[in-house]
């Protein structure tokens, strides 16, 4: 049988190496990754804990398990969104923010690349949250008491820790969420075991009202695909251009969805008998004291978690450093990182004296949506009008006299889009916290007899903008287009 050598991965992405690329484009000969290798990534960065965390909140919603089974069903079919936006970068060699300068112009798409690196961190912090939480009942079950001390430490060595991984980069990330996939394969299958005498498919007998379920449907598909279409790109720009789409399609949703809806189904059950995981500020004291899971386990399982939050950062971290790139800000990808670690302590700081993890992921899903899903519609039909395909070279463009600049470098027809379909978002947003009638009015007119509203803030969101970018943008994109097409067969025949 014949031996298959592995070629080395180029000297700019080596494992364990600071990785020395950031926005700029990756040539043909560096590109060293298949369509296999990024789903066994997304694999690594979705059998983990979050989403056994997420399904257990979804059942604070007041669902059955019918529905929460059923919306964890749809929810995660969103991973062909990721998908979709994973399909660019193989051509264009570079990152999800400096492809979106076609769209948008090079300073119109700062705007967007802004609001991604909030949300990155947004992210970073939830996983930051969630460490600490780990940390805290690993202490109570030593037998000490920290107390507002311990909590402090723990967020500062969290920070630091979690640096690590995103400064070396990707090729770095890629092999150690692998890694991590056998381990936390076997951790839930064996908390699946100790789970199954105690669920409840009847816990509640009626179950939510459709509105509920429009709200709770939205809340996990922004945590599951539609939250990480805007990171698609950075992790498929090392394939070769003439990857299969096909494949890179099956294979970030084979590695995302499948093991996603295991998991939350998983964090469903459990929050059937072990209440608190979804109500509690800290969503693993719920563990410290409890009947169901032998000590070991909770041990074993409390550190399996800390490891791997620290790797599932490492995404987000890494897709902020890059963003921040793309918004202009002159510095090396490494070096964001740390930009990153002062930010994410600040903000972790203050969400762990000052409120619950429930509250914090709610209304963190609320804020999110209203920019990602009228991004993602205009991001998906600007590169459909443009016949799937840009001019690499261009898009490290951000002179006037690049293809893409525009008008002052914006691209009004995607701005007002945008902004338009922001809009539409909110007024059928079913928001944790107060927003006024006008603002709101999809909601309000959905009601139900206790004053809650129907969530089609995802709908509206990327249906508005994507229709009204086609209208405005149809005509001038589809010229780009021509004139694209022109320059791509002069640099083939140039070659």
């Amino acid at each position: 049988m014949a031996t298959i050598v592995e070629e080395p991965l180029p000297a700019a992405d080596q494992v364990f190496h600071i990785e020395t690329h950031g926005i700029d484009h990756i040539p043909p000969s560096e590109r060293w990754a298949r369509p296999r290798d990024v789903g066994a990534m997304w694999a690594g960065a979705s059998v983990q804990i979050e989403y056994f965390i997420y399904g257990a909140v979804l059942m604070t919603f007041g669902f059955n398990f019918a529905q929460a089974l059923s919306i964890i069903l749809i929810g995660n079919l969103s991973y062909f969104l990721l998908g979709l936006c994973s399909l660019q970068a193989p051509q264009t060699g570079t990152t999800v923010f400096a492809i979106n300068r076609a769209s948008y112009g090079p300073n119109g798409s700062r705007l967007i690349s802004f609001f991604n690196w909030l949300t990155q961190i947004g992210f970073e912090v939830e996983g930051l949250i969630l460490i600490v939480g780990a940390a805290l009942v690993l202490q109570t079950k030593a037998g000490f008491a920290g107390g507002t001390p311990a909590k402090v430490i723990f967020v500062m060595v969290a920070v630091i820790i979690q640096a690590v991984l995103p400064f070396l980069g990707h090729a770095t990330i890629l092999k150690t969420l692998r890694a991590l996939v056998v381990p936390f394969v076997i951790l839930f299958a064996i908390m699946l075991g100790y789970a199954i005498p105690h669920a409840t498919t009847h816990g509640v007998a009626h179950g939510a009202d459709w509105q509920t379920y429009m709200e709770g449907l939205a809340f996990v598909i922004i945590l599951s695909g539609l939250g990480w279409t805007e990171c698609g790109n950075d992790y498929t720009r090392y394939c070769p251009p003439d990857s299969s789409k096909p494949a890179i399609v099956g294979w970030v949703f084979l590695g995302t969805a499948l093991p996603e809806i295991l998991i939350m189904t998983l964090g469903a059950a459990v929050g059937t008998f072990l209440l608190d995981v979804g109500t509690q500020a800290n969503a693993f004291v719920a563990f410290a004291h409890q009947s169901f899971f032998p000590a070991w386990f909770v041990d074993a399982f409390l550190i399996l978690c800390i490891v791997q939050l620290f790797a599932i950062n490492s995404l987000d971290m890494y897709s902020s450093g890059v963003t921040l790139q793309a918004m202009g800000v002159p510095i090396k990808r490494d070096m964001a990182v740390l930009v990153d670690c002062a930010l994410a302590l600040g903000v972790t700081m203050f969400a762990i004296f000052n409120t619950s993890f429930n509250t914090y992921l709610k209304d963190f899903v609320d804020v999110v949506i209203v920019w990602i899903a009228p991004w993602l519609g205009i991001f998906l039909v600007d590169w459909w009008m443009r016949r799937s395909r840009y001019v690499p070279a261009e898009l490290q463009r951000t002179d006037k006299g690049g293809l893409y600049y525009r008008t002052a470098g914006i691209y009004w027809p995607a701005i007002i889009a945008q902004i338009v379909g922001m809009f539409a978002a909110i007024e059928a947003l079913s928001a944790t916290f107060h927003l006024p009638r006008w603002l709101n009015e999809v909601t309000v007119h959905t009601a139900d007899s206790h004053g809650f509203g129907a969530d089609f803030s995802v709908f509206m969101g990327i249906g508005v903008a994507a229709v009204l970018y086609v209208v405005l943008a149809w005509r001038g994109v589809r010229a780009q287009a021509d004139e694209q097409d022109r320059r791509l067969a002069e640099a083939s025949a140039g070659q």
